[in-house]
């Protein structure tokens, strides 16, 4: 089996320049493996500009380009599992396509606060949000448009963290017909999740860093008080139940496919900043 490490510091997509740096730190904390070869997607590195919001997309160009290097470094790699690095929630979308179209019967556990099936049309140009929707051919027509495989179906999806929704998710998640449960009081249980993989020879994880509770895990993107994103909350999960879950997820499925996603380290960009303002560094 052959595994690649596909680091992806799309920041873009989530509008916030902080993703680039967590990208990057995060593939320094993950384990050494020289079996598993790191291949990086072509990002620029924040410039500090603004970027234009085109047909509901913000850095729609940008957005498009990230993903279409994606799937151009992993068709050239041909690999039979992926990490991915990120990066924001997009990242997902590129390895998620290839691996389904890799292996027939597989499903995905989104581990997340949030559902991602937001459209251009409900006022909030990134991306990031629109991720998961795009994956079942809805989200942005623009996203969906780059699948090159089929896309996902409702009874494929298991939410594991999901806090409370805005009505334009609730409403396309009840269209489309996707089972969920608002984890506010209590996560998924762990028959559920068993019960979900039962059902699929292989699984794909994606774990967005924002499932975790802001107050306990400081590295997310809600224990920014200055950032408000689309008005949604953080999670509730703590390192140790999702530790338990990730477990409980590896040791009964054939995983495939696993994204980290939005690990916002906001004091080590501080330190950033300030070594970068120092001429012994830039000169």
């Amino acid at each position: 089996m052959k595994t690649i490490r596909l680091l992806y510091p799309d920041y873009v997509s989530g509008g916030l320049e902080t993703y680039y740096l967590g990208a990057a730190l995060m593939a320094a904390i993950l384990p050494e493996n020289r079996r598993q070869p790191l291949v990086k997607v072509s990002i620029a590195p924040p410039d500090g500009k603004e970027k234009p919001i085109r047909h509901g997309l913000y850095a729609e160009a940008e957005v498009l380009a990230g993903i279409a290097d994606a799937q151009r470094k992993i068709a050239a790699e041909q690999p039979d599992r992926i990490i991915t690095i990120g990066g924001n929630c997009m990242v997902s979308l590129a390895p998620f396509d290839y691996l389904h179209g890799r292996y027939e019967n597989t499903g995905i556990v989104w581990i997340d606060a949030h559902p991602d099936v937001s459209t251009p049309n409900d006022g909030y140009p990134n991306a990031h949000a629109m991720v998961l929707g795009s994956l079942m051919g809805s989200g942005a027509p623009q996203l969906a448009g780059m699948l090159k495989h089929r896309r996902f179906r409702a009874d494929e999806i298991l939410y594991v963290g999901l806090q409370p929704l805005h009505s334009y998710q609730e409403n396309f998640l009840n269209g489309a017909g996707v089972s969920y449960k608002i984890q506010r009081d209590e996560f998924v249980s762990d028959g559920e999740i068993r019960n979900f993989l039962d059902r699929f020879e292989h699984i794909l994880i994606h774990f967005d860093v924002d499932v975790l509770d802001e107050h306990l895990f400081r590295a997310t993107y809600f224990a920014n008080p200055e950032l408000t994103g689309d008005g949604s909350g953080g999670g509730r999960m703590t390192l140790e139940k999702l530790t338990a879950v990730l477990h409980g997820i590896a040791d009964h499925s054939d995983v495939v496919g696993f994204t980290i996603a939005e690990y916002l380290p906001f004091e080590a960009e501080k330190l950033h900043n300030m070594f970068a303002g120092l001429r012994l560094f830039t000169d």
